[in-house]
């Protein structure tokens, strides 16, 4: 999650600063920031619409010039050739509903995130699909172990965690190694 927030810190975004990187057997496959697409002006260029126009978050995402971060880095790895089918992504937020749905569709096993955000449908679909979520506490650098029969999930307001795991994360531990041509 460290390298995920470190990738954050380049998003242009006004309203969020959000990173995430896709990772399968302990390598980095593609990371992705929330930013405007290549060679357009950026939010902090251009001004949020969103604020403009005093909509909330979460909601109406198709307003946003922007790509979210985990849409980044699933087009990232698809643009160099990289599958990410299997792979796991981590987050500095819970995926949107629009990402949640690129997410499953890309064969994603395992959603890792540390900031909760507001999109019933992305809770909704959670609960639908067979794709495992857990939250991060970032502070303590453990998961709480979130999957479809768990019903609860600590980003909704006024709900608990149903169990613990005591995992370590050790993201720092990834090396990131260029693909040989």
């Amino acid at each position: 999650m460290d390298i995920a927030r470190i990738v954050s810190s380049r998003s242009t975004c006004i309203r969020r600063n959000v990173g995430a990187l896709i990772v399968k057997d302990k390598r980095i496959l593609s990371t992705g920031y929330n930013g405007a697409p290549i060679n357009l002006k950026h939010c902090i260029d251009t001004g949020c619409m969103r604020e403009r126009l005093k909509i909330a978050s979460g909601e109406r995402h198709e307003l946003c010039r922007g790509l979210h971060a985990e849409q980044n880095a699933i087009i990232q790895a698809a643009y160099h050739g990289v599958s990410i089918n299997g792979a796991d992504i981590y987050s500095t937020h819970l995926p949107c509903s629009i990402c949640m749905k690129m997410i499953i569709n890309a064969g994603i096993a395992k959603v890792l995130y540390a900031d909760g955000y507001p999109d019933e449908l992305s809770h909704e679909f959670i609960l639908e699909s067979a794709i495992v979520v857990q939250k991060i506490d970032f502070e303590k650098k453990t998961a709480l172990d979130k999957t479809v029969q768990d019903s609860e999930f600590p980003a909704w307001p006024g709900q608990v965690a149903v169990r613990s795991v005591n995992q370590h994360v050790k993201v720092k531990n990834f090396k990131l190694r260029s693909k040989k041509a």
